[in-house]
This record gives structure tokens, C-alpha cells and sequence, in this order.
């Protein structure tokens, strides 16, 4: 007979988050893909880096490099900043915000690209790169303005886009994407570490591949602003990217460009490898993994129901206890004026889906530690969590028509607060049935 509770869910899904984040350590993942090459490196060298992990990453490059760092430029989240004993001492940190980009982000980005332009034949330039990464490298093509990019990213937001979509619009506005750092540096060695926060994890799509060759094309941009309904959110960008495809403005780098031959980027965390290590905790503590997904992407309430409904087949298995376990980014279609964020919507919609299912339980959080514009990485529901909502006289699906995950879970309980984690590798869902 099993010695897991219900009584103890919390406790086991909190287990699964550390054994997810400790997987997904920037730090450690730099350590564990450190060529060897670098350790033979004689000549100066120089360090930009943007993203929730680029802090905790640059700290480490500074560990592990013993060589001539001559500069650096490492765009920051600002609460990790703020916490942060002292600064380092050979390359310098910019606070810069997420997910819409403020004038801080423009400054970061600004001295990245000065940093790189530093980089002369011979020289190595060291990138690091991570979730967020896009929002912090901010550099408003010429003609178009930070106030521009704030509205088409919002708007993109709000009408369900999803990350690819969005970096295909950033990426044709912008001076750092699509490889234009890369391009910037040239021809100096270039070598990217990547922490991936995108489905696939495709090189031209994290941070916007400002290292990596670009696929996609001014016309493929202006596409998605007709697909989600963006033409008109913000008029400059829409003229920028038609002019775009008629030829008036230079493409993203695409494969084979002669500037990206001395790059080398490698991947070193994604949402897989901290998937399979929350699979191998929760096996190790004797919740065998029956259901297991990844890439997942969608509109989050959806694929909240879905788990929900697929909550009674867990619950009817004679193997029980056993766990459900899925990685991935949805997105959120913002109808409501509420205050949310995907993880949150996922768990509120699964809750209204498990209502009156005994022991069982399901969380569904943000491995960045930040879910939307809150303090909250995501939820934990229960079969007894709608009960619980009507007790107090809150109705559910008014919260979710609303979008306002945040204040329903605020109100009856089951937040996760993580606070800032320095890493971002995407999201994970996890139902355990006891």
C-alpha cells in the first residue's frame, strides 16, 4: 500500500518544482557545456548577455573564464538585480523589464551593441542568451520608435499570438535579431549559450535568434499581424514591415550568410530536460508518470479543461497514485480586464473541470517564477477548489470569462509565489492522483 496522501499534495508538488528549476539552472548548465576551446582562448574577449538567466549565466562565465575579459554588457531582470550583494566587477549589468520593453531596455540593448562592435578579428565575443531575452534586446529599427514596439507587442499579447509569431514581427523591426548581433561582430569567434523558452527550441527562435539565421521574411510579418488582427495597432510598424517585403529595408540574416561563419550556438537548457527531470522525481517518490507531453502549446483555458477531463480517468486507475506531466507555453486571448497569467488560467479552468474529483491535484506554473504581469508563477487545484470558491460566493466562470485567475486564487487560495527564479525554460503542468 502506497504511503502517499492526498493530504500531502502541496508538499509533493512543490518537490517537482524545485527537482523542474533545478534542472534548468543557468549556472550549471554553463558549467556542464563549457568547451574545451575556450580555455585555450589568448586574445581579448568580451561578454554581452540578455534574459531572465542572463545574470546568473554571466556570473558563471565569470568563474569559469580565467582569460582577458576586456568588457561586457549583461541586460538584467531588475529584481535580480536589486538583490544582487555587489556587482560585478568585469562587465557591466542594465536593468531591463518584461515582458514589454521601457526605455531601460533600449539602454541595455544600446550598450550590447556596443560591446559587440568592440570585438575585432581575433577577438571572441560570448553571448548569453535565455527567456526574456527578446523583451531586453530592444533596438527600434530606424524610422520606428520604442513607443512603437511596446504597441504591436501588446496588441500581438492580447490577441493570443504565440511566441514564434511574435519574434517574426520583432525580428523585422529591430536592429539586434534575427543575427544582426552577430552580424554586428563580425568577424570575431562568436559563441551563444542558449537557455530555450520556445516550442522546438528552434535557435532563430529564442531571444529572437540574434545569433542565428532567420527563416522567416518581411512578408511572413506582416502575416501575423493580418492573422491576429494587429494591421492597425500600431500604424508605423504595419508601413515598416510592408515596406519591408517590397525591398526597402535590409532581411534577417538567412542560412548560409558569410557573418555567421564563425558562430557557434548551443543550446544548454530547454523545457524537455527540466520535463524529464520532474518525470524522474516524481518516479523516485513513487508516483509513477502515466501520461506524459511535451511542445504543448494552445490557449491555456483549453488545455486547463482538458486536464481536467482527463483528471477521472487518473482518478478511475487501480495503479494509483500515479502523476500527468506536460511542458510547454500557451497562450492567453485576453477578453476579460482581469489580472492573470497563462499557468494561472490553466489551473482555473482545470479546477472548474475537477470539481468534486476526490484526491486528486493539479498545479501548473511558470519555471521564470512570473506568470503574466503578477507575483505569482501559477496554481494548485483540487477537486474540492470550486467548493470552496461557492462557499464564498464566487462564481468560477465569471473569474475566467474575466481573465482575472489572479484575484480568484487570491482570494481562495492555491498561488504559487517562487518569486524570480533566474531561468526560464518555459511551463510545466503536473496532476497527481493519489
Amino acid at each position: 500500500m502506497s504511503t502517499l496522501h492526498f493530504a500531502d499534495h502541496r508538499q509533493h508538488i512543490n518537490s517537482v518544482i524545485q527537482a523542474a528549476l533545478d534542472a534548468a539552472d543557468p549556472a550549471q548548465a554553463l558549467d556542464g557545456n563549457w568547451p574545451y576551446a575556450l580555455t585555450q582562448t589568448t586574445g581579448p574577449c568580451y561578454v554581452v548577455g540578455a534574459g531572465k538567466a542572463a545574470l546568473e549565466m554571466a556570473l558563471k562565465f565569470d568563474s569559469l573564464f580565467e582569460g582577458n575579459l576586456a568588457g561586457g554588457a549583461v541586460a538584467v531582470v531588475p529584481e535580480r538585480l536589486k538583490n544582487l550583494r555587489q556587482r560585478p566587477k568585469r562587465f557591466n549589468v542594465y536593468p531591463a523589464a518584461h515582458p514589454l520593453p521601457d526605455e531601460r531596455n533600449v539602454k541595455a540593448a544600446r550598450a550590447i551593441a556596443e560591446v559587440a562592435a568592440l570585438a575585432r578579428d581575433g577577438d571572441t565575443l560570448i553571448c548569453l542568451f535565455s527567456g526574456g531575452g527578446s523583451a531586453h534586446l530592444t533596438l527600434p529599427s530606424e524610422g520606428l520608435t520604442l513607443d512603437d514596439l511596446r504597441k504591436i507587442t501588446e496588441a500581438l499579447q492580447h490577441s493570443g499570438a504565440p511566441i514564434h509569431a511574435l519574434n517574426t514581427v520583432r525580428k523585422h523591426c529591430e536592429r539586434l535579431k534575427g543575427g544582426k548581433l552577430a552580424q554586428i561582430a563580425q568577424p570575431a569567434q562568436v559563441w551563444s549559450f542558449i537557455l530555450s523558452d520556445v516550442i522546438g527550441d528552434q535557435l532563430y527562435a529564442i531571444a529572437s535568434g540574434p545569433t542565428a539565421s532567420d527563416p522567416t521574411t518581411f512578408g511572413d510579418a506582416v502575416e501575423v499581424l493580418k492573422r491576429y488582427s494587429c494591421m492597425t495597432a500600431a500604424p508605423s510598424v504595419t508601413s515598416y514591415l510592408q515596406a519591408g517585403a517590397q525591398g526597402d529595408h535590409q532581411e534577417t540574416l538567412k542560412p548560409g550568410d558569410p557573418a555567421l561563419v564563425n558562430v557557434s550556438n548551443m543550446l544548454i537548457g530547454s523545457n524537455r530536460r527540466a520535463l524529464n527531470a520532474a518525470r524522474k522525481h516524481l518516479q523516485k517518490i513513487g508516483l509513477p508518470v502515466v501520461g506524459y507531453e511535451f511542445n504543448i502549446e494552445g490557449e491555456a483555458r483549453i488545455l486547463g479543461l482538458n486536464l481536467g477531463m482527463t483528471a477521472q480517468s487518473l482518478v478511475d486507475r487501480p495503479d494509483r497514485p500515479c502523476a500527468w506531466l506536460i511542458g510547454g507555453e500557451t497562450t492567453v486571448t485576453v477578453h476579460g480586464s482581469g489580472k492573470g497569467g497563462r499557468n494561472q488560467e490553466i489551473a482555473l479552468a482545470a479546477a472548474i473541470a475537477l470539481e468534486g474529483l476526490e484526491n486528486v491535484a493539479l498545479a501548473a506554473f511558470s519555471t521564470d517564477g512570473i506568470d503574466g504581469p503578477t507575483d505569482a508563477a501559477g496554481a494548485v487545484v483540487t477537486g474540492e477548489t470550486m467548493a470552496r470558491a461557492r462557499a464564498m460566493g464566487l462564481s468560477p466562470d465569471e473569474y475566467l470569462a474575466n481573465n482575472n485567475s489572479y484575484e480568484f486564487f487570491e482570494k481562495v487560495g492555491g498561488l504559487i509565489k517562487i518569486g524570480s527564479t533566474g531561468t526560464n525554460v518555459n511551463d510545466i503542468a503536473v496532476m497527481i492522483a493519489y
